[in-house]
């Protein structure tokens, strides 16, 4: 199976406690150089995967709250 077609059947929390578990990895003190690059990979795709979902439901609710004429842009605060 495609890396495409993995992250179109994944969802947010799936890909978020899959992020949490590498992190953990990589935090470890016995993981190889070799693995640590690997996990590191696997890593920032997890991360931009959760991004985009993160954005793309930003941008559902703006356009909601857009339709119901109580459109509140995101302002990102508190991050």
């Amino acid at each position: 199976m495609s890396e495409n077609k993995i992250k179109e059947n994944l969802k947010f929390d799936e890909a978020l406690e899959k992020l949490e578990s590498v992190l953990t990895k990589l935090e470890s003190n016995d993981c190889p150089l070799e693995d640590a690059l690997s996990l590191f990979q696997e890593g920032m795709e997890l991360l931009r995967f959760c991004q985009e979902k993160l954005n793309d439901v930003e941008n559902k609710i703006s356009i909601l709250l857009k339709d119901t004429e109580q459109f509140v842009p995101f302002s990102g605060e508190g991050e």
